[in-house]
């Protein structure tokens, strides 16, 4: 004897895949299973014949339910044919296989610069161009999107920052670190506490720390860059994708060749890139304002 299967609305469904409810409408009618009429929606024949059913109750009004396992073809297909290598996995499709929500998926892919927020949407940076995303657009609405070739799920990047958030970091997803760098760890170990609890390891670096946490600009201490080098940056600030990194060791041949190691990487990679010396440093006020307005983050 078979079973009905279990319908669900399209508010709960989206929930499920990890999508606001109203981007998961502008899915729905990209996919051709729901069109906009009289400032509401209404099922299409190709929504009937994938399960869509109407309903309508007294507290709700009119709603639409679906299977839970619907499928979608077009702007949300699972997967998309690439050629000539392979296929291309959509957010939806890669939350599926990490077992994480497609939001989620979309906010890791913007931390780490490969994407950024559209109006609606998203787009893909020279950055993610670079590890082969594809832009797409939903061929009714024209919202953009990004998918991914089957390779993004063996990034080191990507994967590193998915166990942190999914907090499974443990020894086994650290990256490779020199002894060139952990020589320096040695010689400048991180002993300041910050006002916000980052452990620093100069009085400089403090500084700079504590003025980004009292402007309100969320930011991260030597965050590993997303690529394949192992590069690490002094702040990094998610809004407006910024890497600040801070020079104090300027009578040091090997701190030299570094920086001048670090600063060759940002520019192969079109990174955006603020440089603070100690003069910088003794002036943030002036300073930091002006240059993280450059890339868009308002301070104050």
């Amino acid at each position: 004897m078979s079973t009905e299967m279990k319908k669900i609305s399209t508010s709960a469904l989206a929930k499920q895949r990890g999508l606001v409810s109203k981007e998961f409408f502008q899915v729905l009618s990209g996919a051709g299973y729901i069109e906009r009429k009289n400032d509401a929606w209404h099922l299409t024949e190709a929504g009937l014949q994938h399960g869509g059913e109407n309903k309508s109750s007294p507290k709700y009004g009119d709603y639409i339910v679906w299977p839970e396992n619907l499928e979608l073809l077009g702007s949300d297909s699972s997967t998309e044919q690439q050629s000539p290598s392979g296929k291309l996995l959509t957010a939806s499709a890669i939350a599926k296989q990490v077992e994480l929500g497609a939001q989620r998926i979309n906010a890791l892919f913007s931390e780490l610069g490969w994407i950024k927020k559209a109006l609606k949407g998203w787009e893909l940076t020279p950055q993610g161009k670079a590890i082969n995303g594809v832009q797409k657009e939903d061929f009714r609405s024209g919202i953009p999107y990004v998918s991914w070739p089957g390779s993004i799920l063996e990034n080191k990047a990507f994967m590193l920052s998915l166990k942190e958030v999914k907090g499974e970091h443990d020894d086994s997803t650290e990256v490779t670190t020199t002894s060139e760098q952990v020589s320096f760890r040695e010689k400048f170990p991180a002993k300041l506490r910050t006002a916000d609890g980052h452990m620093v390891r100069s009085k400089a670096e403090m500084l700079i720390d504590n003025w980004l946490y009292m402007a309100e600009i969320v930011h991260a201490y030597e965050r590993k860059l997303p690529i394949e080098e192992d590069m690490y940056c002094d702040f990094y600030i998610p809004t407006g994708k910024v890497y600040i990194e801070y020079w104090g060791y300027e009578n040091d041949d090997k701190y030299i060749a570094r920086k001048k190691q670090k600063i060759d990487l940002y520019n192969k990679y079109g990174f955006h890139l603020i440089q603070l010396n100690d003069d910088d440093v003794k002036n943030l006020d002036d300073v930091l304002p002006k240059m993280l307005l450059k890339y868009g983050v308002q301070t104050y």
